[in-house]
């Protein structure tokens, strides 16, 4: 028993002096830093180098709390970053916030688009400013020579969607960049844009197995759908927002499924953008896409009326950009490595912008042994297995025969 006393005053002993000295401590920390203000139960330390301000609402008095304290702390590495354009260009740049689409990923596309020099920071500051719930979806037109605090207080505005424009599938490059210049958006330039879809110089990670292509440019990337665009918007920025479209919608799963099918990203677009021409009837896509996927394998030629089509090019007689019909005399003498009727496998690069549907449908397509289809007049088509069942649909719908089934 005695044992336990003696122990008993050996520890009460040992916290009463823990508690003096921390006592002691903490007098001499308030007398050498005192706090700023008497009127708040609050207190805000006057670190050197912290820049305070950055944090919290400017127009509170009452100072930062623990959360804006460790958000100030964090963003002093970056505190040259934060009053410095990522740029001196003063044009302006169309930037598009998606509904729903979180503060991080703005931030890297921000940096990816040279409208800030750090995502990490951006971030930051967003949270110390509070302001991340106040970012606006819709279309932004920026500077890049804003500074971050400006360019927050851009995606905080709210913005004038301006012009609808309808990119329709099966169009090729030619014929969106004649869309665009009907429509209200005096900024665009038709020919700028067909020279930027033409040399394909865009920084975009899906683009990259195109570097080893004959069809480097960006025909089959420039994703068909409904966009609400600003007038002011330049060809350039209509590209980059075709492709961040693409981008968004063709995800990392859907690439994956185009390796399965033994297909680089690109060959994938382009028999889609094939599909995408023969298709009437939306439900026969995956049926017409096994024909093509089954011919690829076998090593022969595709037989599709379209790429003869992309290679005659426009007719102006008739002001088309898709001959119809062709004869069986131009499949022999439009020698372009785009008619595969004359050249075996996939053409160099896809021939118009498939839509969803036919890329699905490639990615996915039905199970079949079909080696031929045929159009049967009423926008549906007819299979076969055997050469011996397509000269029979042939004769019954009143073909001739093309060159080398």
């Amino acid at each position: 028993m005695k044992d336990l006393v003696r122990a008993f005053l050996k520890v009460s002993i040992i916290l009463i002096a823990l508690v003096a000295v921390g006592g002691a401590i903490l007098f001499a920390y308030r007398q050498a830093f005192p706090p700023t203000s008497k009127s708040t139960s609050t207190a805000v330390i006057n670190i050197p180098q912290i820049d305070f301000s950055r944090c919290g609402d400017p127009s509170q008095a009452s100072g930062l709390d623990p959360t804006d304290l460790a958000y100030a702390y964090q963003l002093e590495p970056y505190k040259d970053l934060l009053d410095k354009p990522a740029s001196n260009d003063k044009g302006e740049v169309n930037f598009i916030v998606e509904e729903g689409e979180l503060p991080v990923d703005v931030a890297a596309r921000l940096e990816r688009e040279g409208l800030i020099e750090n995502a990490d920071a951006f971030v930051l500051l967003l949270k110390c400013r509070h302001a991340a719930q106040g970012i606006q979806a819709g279309d932004h037109i920026m500077r890049r020579n804003m500074t971050m605090d400006e360019v927050i207080l851009s995606l905080q505005r709210g913005t004038t969607r301006g012009v609808t424009i309808i990119i329709r599938p099966g169009w090729r490059a030619e014929q969106i960049a004649e869309y665009l210049a009907t429509v209200n958006l005096p900024q665009f330039d038709k020919n700028e844009f067909l020279d930027i879809v033409k040399k394909g110089n865009a920084d975009y990670s899906f683009l990259q197995d195109r570097k080893s292509s004959a069809s480097p440019g960006l025909e089959g990337f420039l994703f068909p759908d409904t966009y609400q665009v600003q007038q002011a918007i330049t060809a350039e920025q209509l590209v980059n927002r075709l492709l961040y479209e693409f981008d968004q919608r063709v995800t990392p799963d859907m690439r994956a499924k185009a390796q399965e099918q033994g297909l680089t990203l690109q060959e994938a677009i382009t028999l889609a953008s094939i599909v995408e021409r023969e298709t009437v009837k939306p439900e026969e896509a995956p049926v017409i896409a096994s024909v093509y996927l089954n011919r690829i394998k076998a090593k022969t030629y595709l037989n599709a009326d379209p790429t003869v089509q992309y290679a005659i090019g426009y007719v102006p007689e008739t002001k088309q950009w898709w001959k119809t019909p062709v004869t069986l005399a131009e499949y022999q003498k439009v020698d372009s490595p785009y008619n595969t009727y004359l050249y075996p496998g996939l053409p160099p690069g896809p021939i118009a912008e498939p839509g969803m549907n036919s890329i699905q449908a490639v990615l996915e397509p039905a199970q079949t042994d079909y080696f031929y289809f045929l159009a049967t007049g009423d926008g549906g088509h007819v299979f076969a297995r055997t050469l011996e069942e397509q000269n029979a649909n042939l004769a019954k719908y009143g073909y001739e025969a093309p060159p080398n089934q």
